[in-house]
């Protein structure tokens, strides 16, 4: 494990490791690949890892972190765990229910972070994304100012060590800021953020409210057919990547990280090979220079890999602010 790991300093006094380990499950891919891969991301050196309950996948989260455990290779408190309130769960009651369930997947007592998945709350139930007969998403109307309510109880509780958000806007962020009787701001805001999505402004208002950006699709997601046009841009080929990249001797995947590490930026990094983990941990062992970031910072065009239109539909779809 790199020696050099670091953390960020969260608002509410914790510290979240500043490289992360994505568990998304592209469809397709069996499971078992889930628990192989996260086995393997904790073996090579990575603490912080990101799940969800929609990822459908926290049992072999769990199983990962526990193998480890049990081989001495990790304890739980080296570890930051991070799962998602899902979008279907966002009633005030069935929060808790919902963090316990995955508790329990997890094997866990607590999860060190728990955030709202989406601004958007969704007809309760078992489904994940409830339907109607014509294919249009069952949405509910739900105030997710009601949401975090009874998140900051799960904290008080002591489930969770840290609360945060996904995919808010910063009007949405706002709203939950200026909530009357807030007891707990949040800590983060997860967002898609890369090269070409550097949520400049995003950033610059979550540093001003002392709110951690994480980078979620840092290295131009793994562009699973589900979500993805197979037709965009490939990051990780973009000529100008490339040149920084060999300029320093790196990977153009290195880079991409290393780009938004050194702008304050929390970076997931998904991958089910070793090899790759290996070197995505190599983020903290070199420095790009401000002519290097410059460059970088002209790369972004505003594209958004993952725009969920299955959700445009609710008055709370966050992607039509600026930021």
């Amino acid at each position: 494990m790199s020696s050099k790991q670091q953390s960020v300093k969260l608002n509410d006094g914790h510290f979240i490791p500043a490289l992360g380990f994505g568990t998304y499950k592209p469809q397709g891919v069996h499971k078992s690949k889930s628990l192989e891969a996260a086995t393997l991301a904790i073996r090579t050196g990575f603490r912080h890892i990101d799940t969800a309950h929609s990822y459908q996948v926290e049992e072999e989260i769990g199983q990962a972190i526990q193998s480890n455990i049990k081989a001495g290779v990790v304890k739980r408190e080296d570890m930051f765990i991070t799962t998602k309130l899902w979008c279907t769960c966002f009633r005030p009651e069935l929060v808790k229910p919902s963090l316990e369930k995955s508790l329990k997947k997890l094997q866990l007592d607590y999860v060190d972070l728990y955030i709202m998945h989406y601004p958007v709350s969704m007809k309760p139930g078992d489904i994940d994304f409830p339907v109607d007969e014509k294919g249009k998403l069952l949405l509910d109307t739900v105030d997710f100012c009601a949401t975090w309510e009874a998140l900051e109880k799960c904290k008080d509780a002591g489930l969770v060590k840290s609360i945060g958000v996904s995919n808010f806007n910063h009007r949405q962020l706002e709203r939950i800021l200026n909530k009357p009787g807030l007891k707990y701001k949040p800590v983060c805001n997860q967002v898609e953020c890369h090269l070409y999505l550097n949520q400049s402004k995003l950033l610059d208002y979550c540093k001003s409210k002392d709110i951690v950006l994480v980078a979620y699709g840092a290295l131009g997601t793994q562009r699973y057919k589900e979500w993805v046009d197979q037709n965009s841009p490939v990051l990780l080929h973009d000529p100008v990547l490339c040149d920084v990249a060999k300029k320093n001797n790196r990977s153009p995947a290195l880079i991409a990280l290393r780009y938004l590490l050194q702008r304050g930026i929390v970076p997931l990094a998904q991958s089910f090979k070793e090899n790759e983990m290996k070197e995505n941990l190599q983020v903290f062992d070199f420095q790009l220079s401000p002519e290097d970031m410059k460059t970088l910072d002209d790369l972004n065009k505003n594209f958004r890999y993952l725009p969920v239109e299955i959700l445009a539909d609710h008055p709370e779809y966050p992607f039509l602010e600026e930021y």
